[in-house]
């Protein structure tokens, strides 16, 4: 856990599951010049991934983010109540008709899903052909494995054999390593069980700016005016993602396999 000192003041000692808390993240995210930065490169990132033509995107947890900043149609949704949302849905039981949607985004969400194989089956029937599920999410290397298992508060599992876990509350249920099990470790297992799905790509990054911008729960370390020199430094890092990087982008494509309902 990371020293008491280093704490963003404003959702110290709050309840992670908690609207508030959510509400609060919002005003650090884009009140953090350096963080702003991150989230507006991990938007740009999924806005071009939305595939063009019919049916709209759904965000999934959009309560701390600005994403219809970059997708001005999307559908907002949270687990709870938040301002400006558009629906309040669990992933698990998407309110949507039949390949209403084109897409489906999510930011840091998909490893708070306690049941994956719900989640996929929904997205299979509300998703239409050709449309995507685009994501950023922890992601299991060297690096980091050891900053998530020491100064995360939230677990970061690797060596679980089940893609589900106890859903204890909203925001405080979670397993970091949950995407690289599914779509790395267990990817052969994925396409068996969902063959309306691709893998269609797994870029991972981020070794360093996401720490140094402190994120949503902490201060930041480097100010906003340092973000380009370090976009620099993890680009000259590049060969080494593999072994470094925190994070990855994942996009899915759904093909036109009937969906199992």
């Amino acid at each position: 856990m990371a020293p008491r000192w280093l704490e963003h003041p404003l959702t110290r000692g709050m309840s992670l599951d908690s609207p508030l808390t959510t509400e609060l993240r919002r005003t650090i995210v884009t009140g953090k010049p350096f963080l702003r930065r991150i989230y507006d490169e991990w938007y740009t990132t999924l806005a071009q991934r939305i595939p063009s033509g019919a049916g709209r995107v759904l965000e999934v947890g959009s309560g701390a983010g600005f994403f219809q900043e970059y997708v001005r149609d999307v559908i907002r949704s949270e687990v709870f109540h938040c301002s400006e949302l558009d629906v309040i849905a669990d992933a698990c039981q998407l309110p949507f008709a039949a390949g209403s949607l084109r897409a489906i985004v999510m930011t840091d969400v998909f490893h708070h899903v306690p049941d994956v194989r719900a989640f996929m089956r929904e997205a299979s029937r509300s998703v239409r052909p050709g449309g995507v599920i685009a994501m950023v999410e922890p992601w299991s290397t060297t690096w980091s494995r050891f900053v998530y298992g020491r100064f995360h508060h939230e677990p970061f599992r690797t060596d679980v054999a089940r893609w589900e876990f106890e859903a204890t509350g909203p925001l405080s249920s979670a397993n970091g390593a949950l995407p690289w099990i599914v779509f790395s470790r267990d990817r052969a297992m994925f396409e068996r069980e969902f063959p309306q799905w691709t893998v269609e790509d797994i870029t991972p990054g981020m070794p360093l700016r996401y720490l140094l911008s402190g994120g949503i729960s902490l201060r930041a370390l480097m100010p906003g005016w340092s973000f380009i020199a370090w976009r620099g430094v993890e680009r000259m890092m590049r060969p080494l993602m593999d072994e470094v990087a925190m994070f990855a982008t994942i996009t899915l494509r759904r093909s036109d396999v009937p969906a199992e309902v």
